[in-house]
């Protein structure tokens, strides 16, 4: 897939793996926190960070009954409604841009993830680099198409999304003038277990749309995300907060900075790691075939002594004949007189 270039940094198979920092609403309405997390972000070696864009009057009703509760006890948020809850996590619009502006000091790059159509206009008033649609948003096509028309590269989950749905949605985002596509793997379930990340996925995602793919990943740790790299994920995407001690809406699914380091230095070995088909040892290994075994003579011999399992051995080093070649010497004689230690030749076969 061709390489995506977004302001300095270039995204694709031949270059380390694009790590987004998603601050959410771990910020706990704090401006200062979330500036603290953007340079935090920074020391830990992210490439991006991300916010969303929404406020909770443009995602849902102000009902706190029915389907607007959130009773589902295995739920992060049970005993709130949708109104309470985006009330909280939300981003204040009017932090947008100072958040943006310190990410862009500190060599990152910050976006957002649009919610409605009002929120595309606001984030095109900042000038954003990309986009990003969640996962639940994913098939809203006048919102795909209203960020596709922005002609930006779009970076889209597919959490819950079925293989025609994904389908329609990406038709959608090129139909209206989408370039530059990256899918991003994702189990929609807070926090995922790694056994429904289903990682295999990836490579399959990117065959059938012929895009970039990565992983929004909301698992407990690293793991799932480092393996993601070794399947072709170029872009992870990971949530971020300063203490999960502290709270935060999505805190319990979120890394904290040391954590969010070994996910970058981590993904960077695993993309490396990957290198190409080879055989027969690096260049650097050819030092160590000293230390394979090969045939040495074990006891002192006089020329015409028989050679035998005892006087001749497969030992360390390996600066004699290889072992395969003992059963041709055993019972023949030998040439010269050799004495113990002395590594195996043709010559030496009488």
């Amino acid at each position: 897939m061709a390489t995506i270039k977004l302001g300095q940094h270039a995204i694709g198979a031949k270059h380390p793996p694009f790590i987004i920092a998603e601050l959410s609403g771990n910020h706990d309405q704090s401006l200062d926190k979330a500036l603290a997390m953007v340079d935090a972000a920074a020391k830990c070696g992210a490439n991006a960070i991300k916010i969303q864009t929404y406020t909770a009057d443009t995602m849902t009703l102000d009902i706190d009954t029915g389907e607007f509760y959130i009773e589902d006890k295995n739920s992060l948020w049970h005993g709130t409604s949708l109104y309470k809850l985006y009330q909280i996590a939300y981003t204040p619009w009017e932090w947008h841009e100072a958040i943006f502006a310190r990410a862009k000091e500190l060599g990152m790059l910050a976006f957002s993830t649009p919610f409605d159509l009002t929120a595309v206009t606001f984030l095109e008033s900042l000038d954003v680099p990309c986009y990003k649609i969640a996962s639940f948003e994913n098939s809203d096509h006048p919102l795909l198409a209203a960020v596709a028309k922005t002609g930006k590269p779009v970076i889209m989950s597919t959490g819950m999304a079925s293989q025609s749905e994904l389908a329609e949605s990406v038709e959608v985002l090129r139909a209206n003038g989408c370039k530059e596509l990256i899918l991003l793997k994702c189990t929609s379930h807070y926090p995922a277990e790694p056994i429904d990340a289903n990682l295999a996925t990836i490579p399959h995602l990117a065959q059938l749309f012929g895009c970039q793919v990565g992983l929004s990943d909301h698992t407990a740790g690293i793991g799932v995300a480092v393996a993601s790299v070794v399947l072709g994920a170029t872009v992870i995407e990971k949530h971020f907060v300063l203490d999960r001690a502290e709270g935060g809406v999505d805190a319990e699914f979120s890394l904290e900075p040391a954590e969010f380091s070994a996910l970058v230095q981590e993904c960077k070995r695993a993309a490396v790691a990957l290198g190409k088909v080879t055989y027969g040892g690096t260049e650097k290994e050819q030092a160590s075939r000293k230390f394979r075994r090969s045939l040495y003579i074990a006891e002192d011999m006089q020329a015409g002594d028989v050679f035998t399992r005892e006087n001749l051995r497969s030992v360390r080093p390996g600066l004699g004949l290889e072992p395969k070649y003992l059963p041709i010497f055993l019972g023949k004689p030998v040439k010269v007189n050799l004495s113990k230690g002395t590594a195996l030749t043709w010559d030496h076969l009488g």
